[in-house]
């Protein structure tokens, strides 16, 4: 099994601790253990192989559908100049929320193969991540990609628990679909805006998995 990097730290100082409490009692040594297991089953990273398939859009989270809705880009910030990913003030999107909670893997993926050419964080509060005004009002962390298809946007969202958002691009990288980029700690949620005239494959409530789950395509 594969874990996701940012959690290396913390699996290996319980790892040392339950080894350490086994010399001193077994009570103890059996907590840390049970500790060390449920940590380790958060930062589980499997691989997987995301489908190719041409104006497609995967899941970049593990989780359950809990908002698809006509939305505009909510971005605030100024989009850098030469940037790809030019956007009006009447520009919309499909907006599809995924709300991951503390059984899922953690670990976001790029829902298609682009450039990212926006970066923006939000602070902000953290109320419960299903909840529909968490997108608007909860510490969050945008990637803007540009794609053939149009501009994409990825938005994780930081939860009641969560405490801490991790993004590992800088702006002009370019993604796969279903490349690795961050990860959230905790229960979350991460929302994604993909161009109008997609068709989606989802409705609510469906289970969906990161890099591997299609959300909709654009046939052209």
């Amino acid at each position: 099994m594969r874990f996701a990097r940012d959690g290396i730290p913390t699996i290996a100082f319980l790892v040392l601790a339950t080894a350490a409490f086994a010399f001193i009692s077994p009570v103890p040594a059996v907590v840390m253990g049970a500790l060390t297991a449920l940590v380790l089953w958060f930062y589980r990273d499997p691989d997987r192989a995301t489908p190719e398939q041409e104006g497609g859009f995967f899941s970049p989270a593990d989780g359950k559908v809990v908002e698809i809705t006509e939305a505009a880009y909510p971005i605030t910030g100024p989009i850098p100049e030469g940037s790809g990913w030019q956007l009006s003030s009447e520009s919309k999107a499909i907006k599809v929320g995924i709300f991951m909670n503390l059984f899922s893997v953690h670990v976001n993926r790029a829902p298609c193969a682009g450039t990212v050419d926006y970066l923006e964080y939000i602070p902000g509060k953290k109320v419960a991540a299903f909840a529909p005004k968490a997108s608007e009002i909860n510490e969050r962390h945008l990637v803007g990609l540009s794609t053939a298809w149009g501009p994409v946007l990825m938005v994780q969202i930081a939860g009641l628990v969560a405490r801490r958002i991790v993004c590992r691009l800088t702006r002009g990288e370019t993604l796969e679909a279903g490349q690795r980029y961050g990860m959230i700690k905790l229960g979350s949620r991460v929302d994604v805006y993909l161009p109008r005239d997609v068709k989606l494959a989802i409705k609510m409530g469906d289970q969906v998995y990161a890099g591997v789950s299609l959300l909709g395509a654009i046939e052209r």
